[in-house]
């Protein structure tokens, strides 16, 4: 029997969301989750899901059915309960795309891009106080920080504070910021006029919290390499992983 992720109290807190999405519940719904968790938590290929979890055919079709409609997105804010957004963190990284992700169908761009480490997607999120994600965003892998940042910040929640790293230094992304009515703690470059003297380094130390995030989001190699070729299924493996962080809360 493969390892197992949904203890009984988290099955019963997810159970009552997938059933708020008008999903189902038929008498093996819950095996059909963890192999899609599973294949989240190894990153194999779907025709090679454990006989334990059912047909690979079945699951793979209910995922990709689900992340069509963006349930997983929606599964993943549902499970969100009481953040706390007074300081809000925001960073990017780097996913390398595996070669099988390659060669979709679909005409549309599946946020795949050059960047030095070759073909890679990048993940833009944002975490809350305690270092729980409370959005995300996927772009291709050239994309930098300070133009997917507007989008992003646009869908926050009001927060007190926003806090980046120099990659959003931005007096664009600044006014945004100071327009949702939130104070941005965002270092300048080297080659600033106005330097850094109204920065708060003591809140920007805190800033390892998004660091923290992402580093329990790639330990799940479905994460940490994009093996879908599809963005919105790609989309789907982030909000589960995301969501999976807030199962314990």
């Amino acid at each position: 029997m493969p390892r197992l992720m949904l203890s009984d109290e988290f099955w019963s807190k997810l159970e009552k969301i997938l059933l708020q999405e008008a999903i189902y519940n038929k008498r093996n719904l819950r095996m059909t989750v963890e192999g899609m968790l599973y294949r989240m938590r190894v990153g194999c290929p779907w025709r090679d899901l454990p006989k334990a979890f059912g047909s690979w055919n079945s699951i793979y079709k209910r995922f990709n059915a689900w992340s069509s409609s963006s349930k997983w997105g929606r599964i993943f804010k549902a499970l969100i309960i009481d953040a706390d957004c007074e300081w809000e963190f925001i960073d990017g990284s780097y996913v390398k795309a595996h070669q099988h992700s390659a060669g979709a169908a679909n005409k549309k761009p599946q946020a795949i891009g050059k960047s030095r480490a070759g073909n890679t997607t990048k993940i833009h999120l944002v975490v809350d106080s305690y270092g729980l994600p409370i959005e995300f965003e996927i772009t291709g892998g050239g994309v930098n920080d300070c133009s997917a940042a507007p989008g992003l910040i646009a869908k926050l929640p009001d927060a007190e504070v926003i806090v980046a790293d120099k990659g959003y230094d931005s007096e664009c992304i600044r006014e945004q910021i100071t327009k949702q009515g939130a104070r941005a703690v965002i270092p300048r470059k080297r080659n600033s006029v106005k330097g850094n003297a109204d920065m708060d380094w003591g809140l920007y130390r805190y800033r390892h919290l998004v660091e923290n995030a992402f580093a329990r989001l790639k330990q799940y190699r479905a994460v940490a390499t994009r093996y879908d070729k599809l963005k919105r299924n790609y989309e789907s493996m982030v909000a589960m992983a995301c969501g999976y962080l807030w199962l314990p809360m």
